[in-house]
């Protein structure tokens, strides 16, 4: 029988998951964009990840069942202090926001996501935010089925 899903703060130990899951999303942009991201690749080194890991300004989640991770929330606190023009409200931005393939149906991104909202609420955030590349036509449709709505939109023009 399956154990409940389990949300966590993530920790050292989780690496060896956390990257096989780093893989798993760093492939989705670079079959979309290989212009941009190289094949093959993942966004943290496991030393970068030991630094993340340890801030309180950037706390990652974990989602397991049975001791297995199975998802994850990277997060980045954000403040504007001192702007001219932007009010300073706190932000939590999810940076990343992962289920593996394998274990996807089973609304584990979406339990992350209620997790990551009610952590932002505890620490008096304003907004969750996030960003969705072109081409990840499954996480954008996701997003959008829990609730999320577009703030911004990043255009370019390749030369």
């Amino acid at each position: 029988m399956m154990d409940e899903l389990k949300i966590r703060r993530a920790a050292e130990r989780d690496i060896p998951a956390l990257d096989k899951l780093l893989y798993e999303v760093h492939k989705v942009h670079s079959d979309a964009r290989p212009d941009l991201f190289k094949a093959g690749a993942k966004k943290y080194t496991d030393d970068e990840l030991k630094t993340i890991l340890a801030n309180d300004e950037t706390p990652v989640f974990a989602a397991e069942t049975d001791g297995e991770v199975l998802g994850y929330a990277f997060c980045v606190l954000q403040q504007n202090r001192n702007s001219s023009s932007l009010t300073d409200i706190k932000t939590l931005y999810i940076d990343d926001l992962c289920v593996d393939e394998a274990a996807r149906g089973k609304h584990i991104g979406s339990a992350l996501y209620e997790y990551v909202l009610k952590y932002a609420k505890s620490i008096g955030c304003y907004n969750v935010t996030l960003n969705v590349w072109a081409g990840n036509d499954g996480a954008h449709r996701f997003y959008e089925k829990i609730g999320l709505k577009v703030q911004k939109i990043g255009m370019e023009k390749i030369l």
